[in-house]
């Protein structure tokens, strides 16, 4: 018998209490379809870097062309740790072979493509990768990533499934 493939998750799409308010995002939908097919590897970039649990909320900024994840009341600065925190991660997840990613969408760290970036007076500029998902990227250009919202729609749902190898009946 052959091992399931592994997925990377985010930590509160499977239920874990590791948002920013103490909440979860748990996703019945990827637990009870994937969670069948695959081995969920839950990551949470903010908690596991040491950031607690209540936290302020934060949000990215640029600046000068530089990217940086700031609290968005105090302003505290917490981008080297996390990406820190991330180099580590990813070191440790290449020995996992993993088959794809589902990420929280719209997270600072988290987000694929859903992630507001703002101006340094407070203007969302943009969207795109949030700190963690673009360290992922950089580190597996091929590996399929999708954020959970986007997997409520059925072609990119069934073309991820596609990309992970996953066969599944029609549902």
């Amino acid at each position: 018998m052959t091992s399931p493939i592994k997925i990377g998750i985010s930590a509160c799409l499977i239920g874990q209490p590791v948002r920013y308010d103490g909440e979860d995002q748990r996703n019945a939908m990827i637990l009870d379809t994937l969670g069948r097919h695959a081995q969920l590897v839950p990551v949470c970039p903010e908690t596991e870097c040491g950031l607690g649990v209540p936290r302020e909320t934060m949000h990215l900024v640029e600046e000068q062309g530089v990217i940086r994840l700031l609290t968005t009341e105090s302003g505290l600065e917490h981008t080297e740790k996390l990406l820190a925190w991330s180099r580590d991660k990813i070191s440790e997840l290449k020995k996992k072979n993993l088959a794809g990613f589902i990420l929280k969408s719209r997270s600072p760290s988290c987000g694929v493509r859903s992630t507001k970036i703002f101006d340094d007076k407070g203007g969302q500029t943009a969207t795109g990768p949030g700190l963690f998902a673009r360290c992922l990227q950089q580190a597996f250009p091929e590996l399929p990533l999708a954020e959970e919202e986007e997997l409520r729609d059925h072609t990119f749902y069934t073309n991820f499934l596609n990309k992970l190898g996953i066969r599944t009946t029609a549902e």
